[in-house]
C-alpha cells in the first residue's frame, strides 16, 4: 500500500569519541569509533524495518561522521547539506556539560547562550531551511545528522520553539520518523535504535 504522504527519516551520526565522553561537538570533525562503524551499519537494516522508500532524497551533513554514517547505513546518491551541521557551540566545542557549569551554573544548549556559537535564533533559521527544502518533496527524505540540530528539527516540524527540542532523545545511530495524520505534522517514530541481530 502506497503511504499518501511521504516520510522525514532523521538519522543521527554513529558514535565518535566525543559522543561517547559527553563532550560538545559542533565544528570539529571527528570519525567513527569501531562501535560507531557498526552502528551505522546496521541503523541501514533499521531504516528499511521502518519502511524506507528508496530511491529516497538523501541529505547529510557535511562532517565525516555524518557522512560515513550515511555510506556505511547503505545510503546511496547522499547529497552534502551545510545547513544540517550540528549546533555550533562556539567557545564550549570540546567540553563537557560539568565542565561548562564550572563557570555557568545550571548551563544546557537549550537555556543558555554558546558564547562565540549560534543562538537558539540561529538553528531555527537553519533548521526552518532544511524543513522548506524537504516539506514538499516527491520521496521520502534521509536527513544524516547530529543530536542536537535533529531533535532541533523535531521541534520546528512540530511548530514548537528549537528550545522543545529537549523533550525529543535521539541516540548516536537512532532513527526518528517524521510524517503526517491527516495532514498534521507529527512523529511517527521516536530515537528508534541501530538494528541488531546475529549477522554483526
Amino acid at each position: 500500500m502506497t503511504r499518501p504522504e511521504h516520510r522525514v527519516y532523521l538519522l543521527r551520526h554513529g558514535e565518535t569519541e566525543w559522543s561517547g565522553n559527553g563532550r560538545h561537538t559542533g565544528r570539529t570533525d571527528i570519525p567513527l569509533t569501531a562501535n560507531g562503524e557498526r552502528l551505522a551499519r546496521r541503523a541501514g537494516r533499521t531504516l528499511a524495518w521502518l519502511g524506507l522508500v528508496m530511491p529516497a532524497l538523501v541529505l547529510t551533513s557535511p562532517r565525516e561522521r555524518a557522512r560515513r554514517t550515511a555510506e556505511l547505513a547503505g545510503l546511496r546518491g547522499a547529497a552534502t547539506e551545510p545547513l544540517l551541521a550540528e549546533w555550533d557551540y562556539g567557545d564550549f566545542e570540546g567540553l563537557t556539560t560539568p565542565q561548562i557549569r564550572e563557570s555557568v551554573p545550571g548551563w544546557t544548549v537549550w537555556t543558555h547562550s554558546c558564547p562565540g556559537g549560534e543562538s537558539a535564533d540561529d538553528v531555527a533559521a537553519r533548521a526552518d531551511k532544511v524543513l522548506a527544502r524537504v516539506r514538499h518533496a516527491e520521496s521520502d527524505v534521509v536527513l544524516v545528522g547530529h543530536g542536537h540540530f535533529s531533535r532541533s528539527l523535531v521541534a520546528r516540524w512540530l511548530g514548537l520553539p528549537v528550545t522543545s527540542g529537549v523533550g525529543f532523545a535521539l541516540d548516536p545511530a537512532g532513527v526518528t520518523v517524521l510524517g503526517h495524520e491527516r495532514g498534521a505534522p507529527q512523529v511517527v517514530r521516536s530515537n528508534i535504535p541501530a538494528w541488531q541481530d546475529s549477522g554483526d
